[in-house]
């Protein structure tokens, strides 16, 4: 099979392609009404802010989104490959499909890995997101992205958006740091940076090693010769093949956008509460009936802390020790102390206020950062287990922890329907060059039927997994490499020129996007 595959489409009919163009341009109409709408009507209840803070909040929500639309047809596009390669489903209707199981993934997403990805951020960036140096730090990360991804893209290397993204995070943390020597607040966050190494260094291992287990497990158990054969022309396969080369696909797109789909929302977060606090920084579903719940949970659990910091003095700036505890991880009596005096204030400030839609403006920032700084602090306790709280202990701080990231780390559904266009409309245009390099040029052998499903079920259950976990992974390094691994069961062979590429690409990748998100953040900095 060659090339020609793909610029073929006789099974797509004139009229297939009109239907589904039109349900994609239906849906995509009602979308960007639904976007607007609720933008507007949030803007419309904030107070009125200066003309040029709305420009720079535009810019800045249509870079988060450009950076999803270029992940949609560089990461996306993945997910289709294996049905348009065999074709399974015609381009047009693959794309749209594809796009839909990916809005349904973005919408059912938890927001876990948007902010376990804003963890590897300085913590005085994430506080301090308002100002110029959180909008240098936004376009700098962001456009390093895009550009390293256009690039790879265009090379038709399957690079990962994921791991780029990571590395203009670092970037950004790094220089951050060398622009701020001595500041500890400044630093990247290096337990959170390695954590989420692991799950981009480990994750493609996972699928070569499963997708060569299953490929051999098929083999024994599933003796169906069609099953093990290349795709010939134009000619779809047998139904039942067919069938289960649709129903992984499904599969990967919705896990594609319950995880990838998230890295993008976290910024757009960010960017929304630097602009627009009083309508983002603190949950406003919350409803009046939780906000007291909150306030008791909290009293809860300022007592239970207050056991630990027995003999503490009170501390002059609780906020301070806490950020310095983020930074240190050596819990004290004291970051006890300074934690419970925090949780109290909190308490009080919310339980003035019905909801806490109520807090006033000019509070909104300071009880966001309080809650979120007290939050960061519950997680690493918890993850170090130190101090060692008794078990009836840790599961009051645990029931206060996920009500503080209720109040402060949530994805409203305006913001996860934008990601979703965004990645829809980048499949469909850019999915061409990524489908030709998984179908033809990772094996000597073009792909077959069972290895596109075994590579594709593999990504799903990685993905879903990693989602699962709150952990961000490359769908486009977990399949590449999956199909790598059932070409290698097969005794096929790999091309060694495209592995070749796509290891370096995947070597360069954080380097490069390092660099540029450290340039651009130096440069942004002399213009915020």
């Amino acid at each position: 099979m060659n090339s020609t595959v793909l610029s073929s489409q006789p099974v797509s009919s004139p009229q297939t392609r009109t239907i589904s163009l039109l349900v994609f341009g239906g849906v995509l109409l009602a979308a960007l009404v639904y976007i607007g709408s609720q933008l507007g009507h949030d803007l419309t209840v904030a107070p009125a802010s200066p003309t040029f803070e709305y420009f720079l909040l535009g810019v800045a929500l249509l870079i988060a989104l450009g950076f999803e639309f270029v992940n949609g047809f560089h990461d996306t596009a993945n997910a289709v490959a294996t049905v348009i390669y065999t074709r399974s489903l015609p381009a047009t209707f693959a794309v749209v499909w594809s796009g839909s199981w990916n809005f349904i993934g973005v919408l059912i997403s938890s927001g876990a890995v948007a902010y376990a990805v804003l963890q590897l951020l300085p913590i005085a960036l994430v506080l301090n997101v308002g100002t110029g140096i959180g909008f240098a730090m936004v376009f700098a990360l962001l456009l390093a992205a895009i550009i390293w991804n256009l690039g790879t893209w265009w090379l038709g290397l399957p690079s990962s958006s994921s791991h780029t993204l990571i590395g203009s995070i670092i970037g950004v943390g790094i220089m951050n740091q060398m622009m701020n020597a001595g500041d500890a607040n400044a630093a990247v966050d290096w337990g959170q940076a390695l954590s989420v190494g692991k799950s981009l260094l480990f994750s493609p291992l996972i699928g070569f090693a499963l997708a060569y287990l299953l490929l051999l497990a098929l083999k024994t158990f599933v003796k169906a010769p069609e099953l093990y054969a290349e795709p010939h022309g134009d000619k779809p396969p047998p139904f039942w093949v067919r069938s289960l080369l649709i129903l992984t696909c499904t599969g990967v797109s919705i896990m594609h956008g319950s995880n990838d789909g998230q890295k993008g929302m976290g910024l757009i977060m960010l960017i929304l509460i630097g602009t627009v606090p009083s309508a983002y920084a603190l949950n406003k579903a919350v409803t009046p009936g939780e906000t007291q719940t909150f306030v008791s949970v909290a009293h809860h659990a300022s007592e239970t802390m207050a056991k630990y910091a027995s003999g503490a003095a009170t501390v002059a700036n609780p906020r301070a020790e806490i950020e310095h505890y983020i930074q240190t991880r050596q819990a004290t009596p004291q970051t006890l102390a300074a934690l419970n005096q925090l949780t109290t204030t909190i308490a009080d400030q919310v339980a003035q206020r019905s909801s806490l839609a109520d807090v006033p403006q000019h509070e909104v920032n300071n009880v966001r950062n309080s809650m979120y700084l007290s939050s960061e602090a519950l997680r690493l306790m918890a993850k170090d287990k130190q101090p060692a709280f008794s078990p009836e202990d840790q599961g009051v701080l645990d029931n206060y922890h996920g009500l503080l990231d209720k109040a402060t780390k949530f994805i409203p559904t305006w913001v996860k329907v934008a990601v979703a266009i965004a990645l829809g409309l980048g499949t469909m245009v850019g999915w061409r060059r990524i489908v030709r390099t998984v179908g033809e040029r990772i094996g000597k052998q073009h792909l077959t039927y069972a290895q596109g499903a075994s590579a594709e079920i593999v990504a799903m259950l990685t993905i879903g997994a990693a989602d699962r976990f709150g952990l961000p992974v490359s769908t486009t390094h977990v399949l590449s490499s999956g199909v790598a691994g059932t070409m290698t069961a097969s005794g096929s062979g790999l091309q060694w020129a495209t592995v070749r590429n796509m290891l370096l690409a995947w070597v360069l990748t954080l380097p490069v996007s390092i660099a540029l998100a450290a340039a651009l953040f130096w440069l942004l900095r002399h213009v915020f």
